[in-house]
């Protein structure tokens, strides 16, 4: 399934010791007092600082000492609708020196992965349908077998915390492992949740030794600096913990996050799945999470994954709703005010990089700090392991190690090793330019592909074939189910950061119609398997029906054209001498569209259309 973090959720099933730390915590019932942040000073003994970094002392390493304890926060909200208030499943590692007065900063990971997951059940929609028709049904899932007697959450992050002075937090979210409530993917639940450990680790929400229980636990321990940390939906919930603009929460570190779930399940209009998980939307997610109490269960699928995700998701039009901005922290991001270091791979087809992106640009405009690290790589790929420690000493440990200072990005070149990225002013590169280029008819064979318009051009016809694929479209010599034009062979290499622009103009013979859109690397790399996917630089897709609105579909009419404007996912890739950039149009694109039958013929005014390419140098630089 998407968002999956790269480690297996059995790993986070691990039982914990319980040390003479514990019992010092579980205080008697009384109200919170709320544990005021340190300044920013140098931090006490036996805390080591070099270059920047906390530094691993024996003092912290010392596995067989560290205090580990669950409990469960109280939330301020009732998602399983049962009249009282969700609490959280929470566990915490911490130095044994907390048990004497030492006060550490909290590197916290939330997940609903942690108890498991639904495994290999077959609950995907169908995709074979025609496009704009009542989608299929599918299996429902039955949600993961329950494990009451947990007591350990997981141990992502000890290893590599715990000796350099932090405690580490873990969280499940609710309606997941021995969280109440109900799962709702991306409600406000999911935002709320690790809000209120948080707040519990400032002392401003209370925390409990039982899920039902009166005998409170306080972080006595907590500085009350968080730091939170996570990979693909993992890396989501910091974005989303970050929205409320929660006291405390100091930075994130957010790896190939989804900030929308729309742009996650949808392209600008179009049904679209993740890459991986053809047929995949909200509901199945739901299912494929829901791992909480059975009791609770039957509530859950009624009033949220059948009344509200199924209804919500609107599969027969694809089209832009209040459900969907709902879920959209892109466009909650101004509450954000943690610092973030975030990460992302230019070919994670999964979750797409224009998520972070988007999220960059938009909490720059807070005046936050920012620092971003892409790699040429899939989905996962956290930042090295110093860049990150610099990021945690800096904002929870209050060193001022000049790490604001720092370059803003960092990229992993092609070749590269992910440890070494090279340092840039920013992503785009500065210095990159918007190059239009302009189609010239041959696209059943390869056309030209200029960058001044040469009028006159007229039209070119594909016809829709979901099961050829478009790798074998980007092989072909000919072909009537794609339209291929290229630049001239590149004398020197060409450097592309940023995101690439389609204006299309079409006409189809149907009422509805997909439409994908490739940038690709021409010849094709050496390794002509079908399902290499080498030779793409970049992709999107998009739904000529919302050619006006997102929110509204309007039907197209038969040979009447429409113009189609939109982004592709951003990309930073240096195309090297000999090579030719190629603009692919086609209609389904079997990995990740709707299947409708074969036959939708869409004719593109080649007069009409143009590719627009973000260019370091610009077109000076293209000449």
């Amino acid at each position: 399934m998407p968002l999956r973090t790269p480690h297996s959720p059995s790993a986070h099933l691990r039982l914990a010791r319980v040390t003479a730390g514990l019992a010092a915590l579980l205080l008697a019932a009384c109200a919170p007092r709320a544990v005021a942040p340190t300044p920013d000073v140098p931090p006490p003994a036996p805390y080591v600082i070099t270059d920047g970094q906390a530094q691993v002392v024996p003092a912290f390493a010392d596995s067989t000492q560290w205090v580990r304890e669950h409990l469960w926060v109280e939330t301020e909200f009732d998602s399983d609708f049962d009249g009282k208030r969700d609490r959280v499943h929470v566990d915490v590692t911490r130095p044994v020196q907390t048990t004497a007065g030492l006060k550490v900063p909290v590197v916290y990971e939330t997940s609903p992965y942690f108890a498991g997951t639904l495994g290999n059940d077959d609950v995907f929609w169908p995709v074979k349908q025609e496009l704009g028709a009542a989608p299929p049904g599918r299996t429902l899932g039955k949600g993961v077998t329950f494990n009451p007697n947990r007591t350990r959450i997981g141990n992502s992050q000890v290893r590599q915390w715990l000796p350099r002075g932090f405690a580490v937090v873990h969280s499940e979210s609710p309606g997941t492992g021995l969280s109440q409530g109900c799962v709702t993917i991306g409600g406000s639940n999911e935002s709320l949740a690790p809000k209120a450990v948080v707040d519990w680790l400032n002392g401003r929400a209370k925390g409990f030794t039982t899920i039902d229980g009166t005998t409170e636990v306080r972080a006595t321990w907590s500085t009350g600096k968080v730091g939170m940390i996570g990979t693909s939906f993992n890396g989501t919930l910091p974005i989303a913990v970050a929205t409320t603009g929660v006291k405390g929460l100091e930075a994130i570190i957010p790896v190939s996050p989804n900030n929308s779930y729309y742009r996650y399940y949808r392209a600008n209009g179009l049904v679209r799945s993740p890459g991986g998980y053809l047929g995949e939307d909200v509901d199945v997610l739901f299912d494929y999470v829901q791992s909480g109490n059975p009791a609770m269960r039957a509530t859950c699928n009624a009033r949220v994954r059948d009344a509200v995700l199924n209804v919500g998701q609107d599969r027969r039009t694809g089209d832009l709703n209040d459900f969907w901005t709902g879920r959209d922290y892109i466009l909650q991001a101004k509450g954000i005010k943690a610092a973030m270091l975030t990460a992302h791979g230019f070919n994670d087809w999964n979750v797409m990089p224009s998520h972070t992106q988007l999220m960059v640009e938009a909490v720059k405009a807070n005046g936050v700090p920012v620092q971003q690290y892409w790699h040429q790589g899939g989905h996962g790929g956290e930042p090295p392991v110093p860049m990150m420690v610099r990021w945690f000493t800096r904002y929870l440990l209050g060193v001022r190690n000049g790490v604001e200072n720092d370059p803003k990005a960092f990229i992993v070149r092609e070749g590269q090793n992910r440890n070494a990225p090279t340092a840039y002013g920013d992503y785009p590169v500065p210095g990159a330019q918007p190059v239009t280029f302009y189609p010239q008819k041959g696209g059943a064979t390869m056309g030209a592909l200029a960058t001044a318009a040469a009028p006159g051009q007229g039209t070119e016809t594909l016809t829709d074939d979901v099961q050829v694929s478009g790798t074998q479209h980007a092989l072909a010599a000919s072909s009537t189910h794609r339209l291929l034009y290229a630049t001239p062979v590149l004398t020197k290499p060409v450097h592309l950061s940023g995101t690439a622009r389609a204006r299309i103009t079409l006409s189809a013979s149907k009422p509805a119609a997909n439409l994908s859109v490739w940038l690709v690397e021409l010849p094709w790399p050496a390794n002509q398997a079908q399902n290499n996917q080498a030779g793409i630089i970049t992709r999107g897709w998009a739904d000529p029906a919302n050619a006006r609105s997102l929110r509204t579909t309007e039907p197209l009419v038969p040979g009447k054209p429409v113009t189609v404007t939109f982004d592709l996912e951003p990309d930073d890739q240096v195309i090297p001498a000999g090579k030719r950039i190629g603009l692919m149009i086609f209609s389904s694109d079997k990995d990740f569209t709707l299947w409708p039958a074969a036959g939708t013929q869409l004719t593109v005014d080649l007069d009409q259309t143009t590719l627009t390419l973000p260019i370091v140098g610009g077109a000076a630089a293209l000449r």
